[in-house]
């Protein structure tokens, strides 16, 4: 009996053992691949440029007016990414960038090319005034200036050909042109003009978002194509020589079931695993512009995006890859670092002598600085990316320094922002909600710490607004405030943490906290 019992237990603990190898071989199998979901970062990463070094991959996108500027960010499995530096702290092109006699919305760092070659990371992009260079061994680490152009190349691309030369490709009104640089890339071998011109774009529709690449000794140029009456398209040229001829062919022209909205614009690149893949984005309204990560299959020569059927896929498995990391381009935060966490990024230049994170440790301090009559003069304001599909922002913030005449809060910033303002009165303070200016709902508080919140609803670009006095019982306040996206900032709706003075400087708040949740 006692034989047998023991028999029956060594089979229980056999088949317990198996179960568990059975386990870890599936899990060991289910690692060694990647299911990428599109769109792969529901924010606002607009044109991305993908590179890979190794089995590292690092991409660059768009923050416009915002400082610092053109984030690096950083995967090892094309799916997860995080912010692991900036192209540039601040530009100082003129007063505007620091908010004095004018802005910058709107304008600021636009489509930036990365490349990688012997050793060296570069980034060329335009700012709609100048274009720039920048170069690093430590693509984390800092960046330095090689190169500022007085000129201005929209959406251009660097091309570093196999044998030393180094090319500027550029759109310009209806051509894509190449312009040789000199070597030290300090200017360009034709001077000032537009370079040679290698195609003659005569449709009158809009090219631009070019990429210019050498693969297997041809030249391949990609850009977007917005035919009338149609969606943005993403087109490749390629030729047997720089100059040329060039054939053409649609590689992709699909809207991801969002009609009217193609995905367009962006890098490819040949990954660790030898395969190939393309990062695009797409116009999202009130998220901004989103990315899409995209196989890419060569047939005939041409890098054809999407799955077989041309379409980008709602998802698809990246094979010999496992999954690494978390994305991390928004946050949650308490302030108890000695810096602020790479996911936040000014409004415009900031003032440095206007904030702290040790005056008093655990907070930011926010002070105000000059007077200003509203939230787009307002230098310090504080963002985040928002995310999609539903997310949500609570700040915790002590008013209590806060002067006549100061407003401070939690708003949703864009070209026509909404959100709730504390503002000082000389009697006390006013909580209100506000809608593109329009006051929808005001009270009276007398406490001086408060919790602020905002939650979006990108499947109907929805945001609504409530606070708090104790942290755990939240009322709403005003009324929906419908998101929107436009050219006159071309960013999405940002969490937005601002303090300003409209009558005397002197006061200031403490934000203890920044929570962010996915919904």
């Amino acid at each position: 009996m006692k034989k047998a019992t023991l028999l029956h237990y060594g089979s229980i603990v056999g088949f317990c053992l198996l179960l568990m190898l059975c386990g870890k071989v599936a899990t060991i199998s289910a690692r060694s691949s990647v299911t990428i979901t599109n769109p792969l970062l529901y924010s606002d990463v607009p044109d991305p440029d993908v590179i890979c070094v190794g089995k590292d991959y690092y991409m660059v996108s768009t923050t416009m007016h915002m400082s610092p500027g053109a984030p690096i960010m950083h995967s090892r499995d094309m799916k997860h990414w995080n912010i692991i530096s900036y192209v540039f702290d601040t530009l100082h092109e003129s007063p505007t960038n620091d908010l004095k006699g004018g802005n910058i919305y709107g304008r600021g760092q636009w489509a930036a090319s990365l490349r990688y070659h012997k050793g060296t990371f570069y980034v060329f992009f335009g700012t709609g005034m100048h274009s720039y260079i920048y170069t690093t061994k430590n693509p984390a680490g800092r960046w330095t200036i090689t190169a500022r152009f007085e000129r201005y190349y929209h959406d251009a691309s660097l091309l570093f050909d196999t044998d030393g030369r180094v090319y500027l490709i550029h759109c310009f009104n209806a051509g894509i042109y190449a312009k040789e640089f000199t070597p030290d890339l300090q200017d360009f071998v034709d001077g000032a003009g537009n370079g040679t011109r290698l195609i003659a774009l005569n449709d009158g529709c809009l090219h631009e978002g070019v990429h210019a690449y050498k693969i297997d000794g041809k030249y391949y140029l990609t850009t977007i194509w917005w035919p009338r009456g149609g969606h943005r398209t993403e087109l490749c040229f390629r030729a047997p020589g720089l100059a040329g001829p060039y054939e053409k062919r649609i590689i992709l022209s699909d809207d991801l079931g969002y009609a009217h909205h193609g995905v367009a614009q962006g890098g490819i690149w040949r990954a660790a695993n030898k395969q190939w893949y393309a990062m695009l984005f797409q116009d999202h309204e009130g998220i901004g512009r989103i990315p899409c990560l995209l196989p890419c299959t060569w047939v005939d020569g041409w890098p054809m995006l999407g799955d077989k059927d041309g379409k980008v896929p709602h998802q698809f498995t990246i094979p010999k890859l496992k999954e690494k990391g978390q994305t991390d381009i928004v946050v949650s935060d308490d302030f108890s670092a000695k810096e602020l966490h790479p996911a936040w990024q000014w409004n415009h230049n900031p003032d440095n002598s206007c904030w702290s994170l040790t005056e008093r440790p655990g907070y930011l301090r926010l002070h105000t600085g000059d007077i200003v009559s509203h939230l787009f003069e307002a230098r310090n304001t504080l963002t985040q990316r928002t995310m999609g599909p539903c997310c949500q922002g609570t700040v915790r913030m002590d008013i209590s320094h806060m002067q006549p005449g100061d407003h401070t809060g939690l708003f949703a910033f864009c070209s026509q922002p909404g959100g709730l303002a504390v503002v000082k009165k000389e009697d006390g303070y006013l909580l209100q909600m506000s809608d593109r200016g329009n006051i929808k709902e005001a009270l009276p508080i007398t406490e001086t710490e408060i919790w602020l919140r905002m939650d979006c609803d990108f499947t109907t670009d929805t945001a609504n607004f409530a606070y708090s006095t104790d942290g755990q019982q939240f009322s709403p306040l005003g009324t929906p405030f419908h998101m929107i996206f436009s050219m006159d900032h071309f960013t999405e709706n940002k969490f937005a943490i601002f303090n300003y003075a409209t009558q005397q400087t002197g006061g200031y708040v403490d934000v203890d906290s920044f929570d962010f949740r996915l919904k």
